[in-house]
């Protein structure tokens, strides 16, 4: 992305979408009293993150007994009512389902491909759906502190050993098919990317024809195999994103205010929300709307406004896709592909 001498100036950036991740099915009920267990409640969240400023609802869905569901029956009932209740909204369904360990003394794992791919079949079916690129260790304890984790099941010794040796489980086999199901369905893809090594192979996806529309993408620096808090870091992989994509910075716990912070300086998008964070300050709880209502505070104090729904899926470009590989190249504002016994740098021909 390149930055200009008026590209921090608020009137030259997008509005400020806000994705919220409410659900936060890695937790118990007994962690939070901002957990939404019953339909209805998972529902009445969504609306107060939607009336707080939200405009992108990360869609994961709870059993009744409080649990992570990964039944894709409950998907479709979920989304069926989000789609009355706040219809403009952009629902984006976490693509990992649920990782959560089925019962005590089990690992935290992935779903199998077959699985994951169903959610191209979800009905009535998402705007979204997300997407990790390449295996990588899924260690979210690596960046925890003991205050993080206090008063939850993080505090767990035998969590952590659930959570500890989780890896994301992403190949080629998984992604490319994973790609082709969700473009043929018309559900735009949202990668979820932990470093400049998986920007790259999106790239290369993109130049060969795996992928045809809009760069939607998180930075997910969440650590444990993903990038951390570093903004040096964080600054190379903006560096390194299409001019043409739209770039959401996502953290976790306390790490989440500062980074959103230097996101909605520069013109990116926050994601909050308890999956991702669950304090303030050390021993002060926030729930999901507070945390919504915090971003919209930030975006006004420097004059930047804050997108609608309708403006969100524009910025999205909900629904958008393109016919062939050089399409999409100009669209994101990337360099043509190399022409047979071309040499040189390829550039975009002008006139």
């Amino acid at each position: 992305m390149q930055f200009f001498d008026d590209s921090l100036l608020p009137e030259n950036q997008e509005k400020l979408v806000i994705q919220v991740a409410p659900f936060g099915p890695q937790f118990i009920p007994s962690d939070s009293d901002d957990i939404a267990v019953t339909m209805d409640q998972q529902v009445q969240k969504a609306v107060d993150c939607w009336n707080a400023g939200a405009t992108v609802l990360h869609v994961h869905v709870r059993e009744d007994d409080g649990k992570g569901s990964k039944r894709l029956s409950k998907f479709n009932e979920m989304l069926g009512r989000l789609r009355e209740a706040v219809p403009d909204m952009v629902l984006q369904v976490g693509g990992s389902i649920s990782f959560a360990p089925e019962g005590e003394g089990a690992d935290a794992k992935w779903l199998s491909h077959d699985t994951r791919h169903m959610l191209a079949e979800l009905t009535p079916k998402p705007d979204q759906v997300t997407i990790a690129i390449n295996n990588a260790q899924m260690n979210v304890f690596e960046l925890l502190t003991a205050e993080d984790g206090a008063g939850t099941m993080l505090a767990d010794p035998r969590v952590k050993a659930a959570y500890q040796d989780m890896c994301t489980e992403a190949t080629p086999t998984f992604y490319i098919e994973h790609l082709k199901r969700l473009q043929e369905a018309r559900i735009q893809p949202h990668f979820m990317l932990g470093g400049v090594s998986q920007l790259e192979t999106v790239k290369r996806l993109i130049r060969r024809g795996n992928y045809n529309g809009p760069l939607v993408l998180n930075y997910v620096a969440i650590g444990g195999g993903a990038a951390g808090p570093d903004p040096f870091h964080m600054m190379e992989f903006i560096r390194q994103v299409p001019d043409g994509a739209v770039l959401t910075i996502e953290g976790i716990m306390r790490n989440v205010a500062p980074m959103n912070m230097m996101a909605i300086a520069m013109g990116l998008h926050v994601r909050v929300g308890i999956e991702d964070n669950l304090w303030r300050r050390p021993g002060e709880r926030m729930t999901s709307v507070e945390q919504v209502e915090q971003m919209v505070r930030m975006a006004r104090e420097v004059g930047r406004d804050v997108a609608t729904g309708k403006e969100a899926r524009s910025i999205y470009q909900i629904g958008t896709q393109y016919n062939d590989v050089e399409t999409t190249l100009s669209k994101l504002g990337m360099a043509p592909n190399r022409k047979p016994g071309q040499r040189g740098f390829p550039m975009n021909q002008v006139g």
